[in-house]
């Protein structure tokens, strides 16, 4: 059973129609770059994927569990446990610290300060982040602030990652950085990575690329 199921979707704002009977499969444990010119409907099939967003038609799947019927209430709670998101502009809270941002997630999902620092600076730590923790995001360089935003995406071990740019907003060398760390988190959490991206070192280095053009994979 794959990882992730889409199936006949469509999704269109007002006229445009941004998305065209989009299936795609991705497998456990597979990284999938999805690529395509700017306003293909990338970050769109992103968004619906990882419960944002709502399709006109169709349907996906995420480790066998179907997602059509799910009320808003219920896809908060299914995304804050099973999905992790890593944005191009980091999203961080800029009053708190490290260590408190990515705690939020698992104290949404309910777990106590304590056991969610504990699993916050082990990631940290994997991510050479430990000294760091204490300081707030004007505190850190920005490829500091994006491991951050990636240990905050991992804190509820969710079983699928997406990425929408992540390295956008990074030099090359940050970019390198951020793209072989997705690698070595597969091989650590065995999570499925789906990344939008216009760097071609990334999408090169996926497992799979997905072309999105005029609505449709390719």
């Amino acid at each position: 059973m794959a990882m992730i199921q889409v199936e006949h979707l469509y999704k269109s704002y007002g006229s445009l129609e941004v998305l065209k009977d989009i299936n795609l499969s991705v497998e456990e444990g597979e990284v999938v770059s999805i690529v395509g010119a700017s306003g293909a409907g990338k970050t769109t099939l992103l968004q619906i994927i990882g419960t944002l967003d709502r399709p006109d038609k169709g349907n996906v799947s995420i480790d066998g569990t179907s997602l059509a019927r799910m009320s808003d209430r219920e896809l908060s709670r299914f995304r804050n446990r099973h999905i992790g998101f890593v944005f191009q502009f980091h999203n961080l809270l800029p009053e708190f610290t490290a260590l408190e941002n990515v705690c939020m997630p698992a104290m949404i999902a309910g777990r106590s300060l304590e056991e969610a620092s504990k699993d916050a600076m082990e990631i940290l730590d994997f991510l050479n982040l430990r000294d760091r923790a204490p300081h707030k995001p004007s505190q850190l360089s920005g490829g500091e602030q994006q491991r951050v935003a990636v240990a905050r995406a991992l804190i509820n071990r969710p079983a699928v990652v997406l990425a929408d740019e992540p390295s956008g907003n990074l030099d090359s060398g940050h970019a390198k950085e951020l793209h072989e760390l997705f690698f070595r988190l597969r091989e650590q959490y065995h999570q499925t990575f789906v990344i939008v991206t216009h760097n071609n070192e990334l999408a090169n280095m996926s497992d799979r690329q997905v072309t999105i053009k005029d609505g449709r994979n390719y």
